[in-house]
């Protein structure tokens, strides 16, 4: 009887390391998308740290400029809730905020803060590559010329997990 509870105990543990495992530790690599509102195709730096079971941290540094124009950054931090569809695909959305600012040459600049949502799906690969699709709608306050408003922000994520 000993046996077969430590042997059921010993199984269970198991589980629970095997479904602590559907996401990985950490993850950094680039999301490639429409640069949250920036008005052109550009990549953010993002970076992934789990942090529960099923749950993690997503942080986006995009920095983007136009020669004469303007030269702009924003960081996005979300908590995502992260769901599985099978053994690889998973599905997450999640909620959070950041900060922007975008400097036009001769103009001055604007801070502003935002919030975010974000929905998307993922495919967790055999070797360290995760791909995921995502929505991120984004809501500005604070500038006048970008920021003031509502974003919403298509990408694409390609991920080395670590």
């Amino acid at each position: 009887m000993r046996t077969l509870v430590l042997t059921l105990l010993f199984v269970f543990a198991l589980g629970l390391h095997c479904e602590a495992q559907r996401i990985s530790k950490n993850a950094l690599g680039v999301r490639i998308g429409d640069d949250d509102g920036f008005n052109s195709l550009g990549a953010e730096i993002s970076y992934q740290l789990s942090i529960l079971e099923s749950n993690r941290l997503e942080f986006d540094l995009g920095i983007r400029g136009e020669k004469d124009v303007y030269d702009a950054f924003k960081l996005v931090g979300l908590f995502q809730w992260v769901m599985p569809l099978d053994n690889s695909f998973h599905w997450y959305v999640g909620a959070g905020g950041g900060v922007a600012n975008v400097d036009y040459k001769g103009f001055g600049s604007d801070t502003f803060v935002l919030l975010a949502g974000g929905v998307g799906i993922e495919y967790n690969f055999k070797i360290p590559l995760l791909l995921s699709f995502d929505a991120r709608p984004e809501f500005g306050l604070g500038d006048d010329s970008y920021g003031d408003g509502f974003d919403f922000d298509l990408g694409l994520g390609i991920r080395y997990q670590f």
